[in-house]
């Protein structure tokens, strides 16, 4: 079955390029475009497409808004930024308002359209230069082992533990499970069975998945 797109930008120049480039793809489907907020909206509510490709700045609703009203009618299309914009609050705002996705203008095709399947498939896509600015700079406000007991206390954050905290905090500087492996010196293993129950804990698929959740959540905050 092929993933179904709605291409969302007021620049009907860059909607026919990305349609010539979705199309090639035998998976993707394109079902529509829209050139303003309030269609955009509308018609996603209406075709429920798998993917949608959202700019930020349209006329009527801007793609904040839009983003935020699908995420509060329980839309289940999936939402993928495609912007000019590469500032962090940007990419903050569309992240807390439901967004799987952020890209930049820029990116290449095929990044495009791994951006899309990663997301179908239920995972999460930053543009890497964001993603790494964004992530890197992830933390735990307060001493960990405090923050933990409040998860616990209040039953946040699904009651991560201090040793979880400690992954994700390595997750966010981009360690692999072996770097984070030194880091905390514990075995690969232990760090898949860390990665293992916050993926559960948090009800998400990957790393990225993770980091957003807990910023969303404010179980970890920007340095």
């Amino acid at each position: 079955m092929a993933i179904r797109v709605l291409i969302a930008d007021d620049h009907a120049l860059l909607r026919q390029g990305l349609k010539r480039v979705l199309n090639f793809e035998d998976d993707i489907e394109v079902v529509g475009e829209t050139e303003d907020g309030q269609e955009t909206l509308a018609r996603t509510l209406v075709l429920q497409p798998d993917i949608l490709l959202l700019d930020l700045n349209m006329p009527g609703l801007n793609g904040l808004d839009v983003a935020s009203q699908l995420q509060a009618a329980k839309c289940n299309t999936k939402i993928i930024a495609l912007t000019i914009h590469d500032n962090d609050n940007y990419v903050l705002e569309m992240l807390k308002n439901g967004a799987s996705g952020y890209l930049l203008k820029d990116v290449e095709p095929d990044m495009l359209i791994k951006a899309i399947h990663i997301v179908y498939e239920g995972g999460a896509y930053i543009y890497p230069e964001l993603e790494e600015r964004i992530f890197g700079s992830l933390c735990v406000e307060d001493d960990i082992n405090e923050k933990a007991k409040e998860l616990w206390r209040t039953g946040r954050g699904e009651r991560l533990t201090a040793r979880e905290l400690d992954v994700l905090s390595c997750i966010a500087k981009g360690f692999s499970n072996q770097d984070i492996a030194q880091a905390l010196f514990v075995s690969e293993k232990t760090v898949k069975n860390h990665l293992t129950n916050i993926f559960r804990k948090l009800n998400v698929n990957d790393r990225t998945q993770a980091l957003i959740y807990v910023l969303k959540h404010n179980i970890m905050k920007l340095d």
